[in-house]
């Protein structure tokens, strides 16, 4: 196994490109609709939806915060469809996630989205729970609903230690 601690690094859509999708508007294709009066940035997301009746839903999650170095045990995967988080305060949190190697969840990486960031997590992809940092926050999330198993989930035998850099 790599080493156990990881550094936070701030979420670019390059560095994110193997787990899915950074959601910001910065960059983002948009244009005017409803006589000038609204700004649409479109298509921020891939949503990813696999299995017999998937269905998206949107939902809003109220994660309660955690404090740094944080302790990382358990991370999860959804093999049916893609899950994707923006915040709906300027709060601070993580997203943590890891490539695949057979099953196993391997180099892990934790990024810090910036206040107006949010991010929508590939299916298939290990990744840690919803992780706020400073203050209970809410959170759009959109994923899949349907028939089937869409969750896995992976405990470490060692945690690994997530800090911010020195």
């Amino acid at each position: 196994m790599s080493d156990p601690i990881i550094t936070i690094e701030p979420l670019t859509a390059a560095a994110f490109a193997p787990f899915g999708q950074v959601i910001d508007t910065k960059g983002a294709q948009h244009y005017p609709i409803n006589a000038g009066k609204t700004e649409r940035f479109h298509d921020l997301a891939r949503v990813e939806l696999g299995g017999v009746h998937a269905r998206p839903l949107i939902s809003i999650f109220r994660g309660q915060p955690y404090a740094l170095p944080l302790e990382l045990k358990l991370v999860e995967r959804h093999p049916l469809g893609s899950q994707a988080f923006y915040p709906l305060s300027a709060a601070s949190w993580l997203v943590i996630v890891a490539e695949d190697a057979s099953g196993v969840p391997v180099r892990l990486r934790a990024f810090r989205p910036a206040p107006d960031q949010g991010v929508n997590i590939a299916m298939n992809v290990w990744h840690g729970v919803l992780t706020p940092l400073e203050r209970e926050s809410d959170f759009l999330v959109v994923d899949r609903g349907g028939e089937g198993n869409n969750l896995e989930e992976h405990l470490f035998e060692t945690p690994w230690r997530i800090e911010a850099r020195s």
